[in-house]
């Protein structure tokens, strides 16, 4: 229940290093992926007192020891130095969403020739 606090708090506070996130239903339950500029500013987030994550982080563990099974919580965190994503026919999402949107040229302009280039980017067709 304290997650719609937390991503309140974090896009109205552009310093925290969150660009976005997604909400999602699945087969487990409701999901959401965040996405942020660093690993350091995220960990600098989820541990300081004064932010929203630690209390509510403590009080869930502290439920779930109490009612084990009931509700539980997926982490990964990953370190993405270079990504595309593609869009045809359909809006853009996830970590284009979050970041950056380029638009891809050429018919020839190829992935693989976008990666050797070195360049982060999220296209659209």
């Amino acid at each position: 229940m304290a997650m719609p606090g937390m991503l309140k708090e974090l896009s109205t506070y552009p310093d925290s290093g969150f660009l976005g996130c997604e909400l999602l239903l699945g087969r487990g339950g409701p999901y959401v992926v965040q996405y942020w500029s660093s690993i350091d500013k995220l960990y600098a987030y989820s541990t300081s007192p004064s932010q929203q994550h630690l209390p509510a982080w403590t009080k869930f563990n502290q439920a779930v020891r109490k009612t084990p099974g009931v509700m539980g919580v997926w982490h990964e965190t990953f370190l993405v130095e270079r990504a595309e994503s593609i869009f045809v026919s359909t809006r853009e999402m996830g970590l284009a969403k979050a970041t950056e949107l380029v638009e891809v040229g050429r018919r020839s302009d190829r992935a693989r020739a976008r990666f050797e280039g070195g360049r982060t980017e999220a296209g659209v067709q």
